[in-house]
């Protein structure tokens, strides 16, 4: 007789709960962006265009790992004064400089997400990065 493991699928359906949530912040971006990967799990983002070094670049990405889900956000490390801009509670969720990761959603936490990825959107818009 099987014993299931009712903390994994728990656990699963809580990140994926998370990604659910983070891929709806990358939504308004597809039109202006190509969308590299979208599937379960996994999103990525980034131009269409070659912007820097005739590559396109990334511009933001949710992943479900093992332990956490991921949401990737380079403008933070590209423009330092919008990391300046990350509240404490949210900068707890942070892992190097432009990347967070979440084992539960958190609607002010994604609020906050999203507005810093439109202002991260508008600086690569504006320095002519898209």
């Amino acid at each position: 007789m099987a014993i299931e493991n009712n903390g994994a699928s728990t656990k699963a359906e809580g990140h994926s709960a998370v990604f659910i949530a983070l891929r709806k912040l990358l939504k308004p971006y597809e039109e202006e962006l190509a969308i590299r990967t979208d599937k379960p799990g996994n999103c990525y983002l980034e131009t269409r265009s070659s912007s820097m070094n005739g590559r396109r670049m990334f511009f933001a990405g949710a992943k479900i790992k093992k332990n956490y889900v991921s949401f990737y956000l380079p403008a933070l490390y590209m423009f330092p004064d919008l990391s300046d801009r990350i509240s404490p509670p949210l900068r707890k969720m942070m892992q190097g400089q432009a990347c967070f990761n979440f084992t539960v959603a958190n609607q002010d936490w994604f609020e906050e997400l999203s507005r810093l990825t439109q202002a991260g959107f508008q600086k690569l818009k504006s320095e002519s990065l898209l």
